[in-house]
């Protein structure tokens, strides 16, 4: 009879090892201002968390969000309208694309 208790800890020491190395940055928040030189900036707002990045070249990307639901505002350059985007899921790991979002003018 195989002593099957030693195989059972090394597998879980190799798995408790695996998990060990994945960490969740929180989840990221993406898009593509429509036109590309639409807007500057975009928000994202969470409860107290805020977070902001640059729009470069309409691509915009916002890392390290915490897990929940947020509103992103996008901040226009004349002579396009800000918009806006609410309920915004993110989870932990896990990337939103808001797909293009076209500005009015």
């Amino acid at each position: 009879m195989k002593n099957t208790k030693s195989g059972i800890f090394a597998c879980a020491v190799i798995a408790a090892s695996l998990f060990a190395f994945t960490t969740f940055d929180g989840g990221t928040i993406k898009g593509k201002i429509i036109p590309a030189d639409g807007a500057s900036q975009v928000w994202a707002m969470s409860g107290t968390d805020t977070l902001k990045a640059t729009v470069s070249q309409g691509v915009f990307m916002l890392g390290n969000a915490k897990a929940g639901t947020y509103k992103v505002y996008i901040d226009a350059t004349d002579p396009y309208k800000d918009a806006v985007k609410e309920g915004v899921q993110v989870t932990d790991g896990g990337t939103v694309d808001l797909g293009d979002i076209p500005l009015d003018k």
